[in-house]
């Protein structure tokens, strides 16, 4: 479950700009409520599976094909060529609309989601009622994405997990922060990726020492003009590159601790 209520969304990036897409959210599965009844719970032996529900999120695109023949080469193209660009695309205006939600609703639960994590992922065309329930006329199903490579040599983020859980050390406070900028940045949400690298800089510069963070304090203007511009507006341009290079350079730094070195 994503967070936002079932219903069709009209996806624009500003109140006067073009129609971009239209968001459907529909949940399946949903426990029948008569099971829930009562607060005192129930009786039980064996923790079996429960059926839990899911979010079908459906984009749809604001402009029809103009015949079903280029629907289909369209799709064909993209089996061929792959769909890199379309799963972006969708991904990106869904974050979008969670990021909306989150402010919203107060809910800091509702997280980013990524193709990875999906259960399924399809592509495909349709008639617009027919595909914001599901149906399609074609539809292409793409494999599940390969599992995410580690040099288990190197990370072996497993290990690290095992010691971690077992009270052998504790994370830093800035692995968090760090990666909460990353998130920030891969998402668009320039803003917010310039205001949480400058904690994250700052909480990295005290609690490592050096050989760690060797040359790290060299980020500090350009963590801080990227701050200061997110506090006018959006971080954009030559500022926002040297945003990303800043959080690369402190992703390095927490993977140097990480190796002990």
């Amino acid at each position: 479950m994503l967070g936002p209520p079932d219903g069709r969304y009209l996806a624009r990036a500003s109140a006067d700009g073009p129609l971009e897409a239209v968001l459907v959210l529909t949940t399946l599965g949903a426990p029948e409520r008569r099971r829930w009844r009562g607060k005192r719970g129930r009786d039980v032996e064996s923790a079996e599976p429960e059926s839990v529900p899911t979010t079908r999120v459906t984009v749809v695109r604001p402009e029809p094909f103009p015949s079903r023949a280029e629907a289909g080469e369209w799709l064909a193209a993209l089996r061929s060529s792959g769909a890199g660009a379309e799963l972006d695309a969708a991904f990106g205006l869904l974050n979008r609309a969670l990021h909306a939600w989150r402010a919203a609703a107060s809910d800091p639960y509702a997280g980013d989601v990524v193709l990875q994590r999906a259960l399924v992922a399809r592509i495909g065309f349709g008639d617009g009622e027919a595909v914001s329930h599901g149906r399609f006329t074609e539809a292409w199903e793409l494999p599940p994405p390969g599992a995410r490579k580690t040099r288990r040599s190197m990370e072996a983020p497993e290990e690290r997990f095992a010691a971690l859980v077992g009270g052998h050390g504790s994370p830093l406070a800035a692995d968090e922060l760090v990666l909460r900028a990353r998130a920030d940045l891969d998402a668009g949400r320039t803003r917010e990726a310039a205001l949480q690298a400058r904690v994250a800089l700052e909480a990295l510069l005290a609690e490592l020492q050096s050989p760690a963070i060797d040359g790290l304090a060299e980020q500090r203007p350009v963590v801080a003009d990227a701050a200061n511009q997110a506090l006018r507006g959006e971080v954009a341009g030559p500022v926002a590159a040297g945003l990303g290079d800043a959080i690369e350079a402190m992703e390095v730094c927490c993977r140097r601790v990480r190796l002990g070195g």
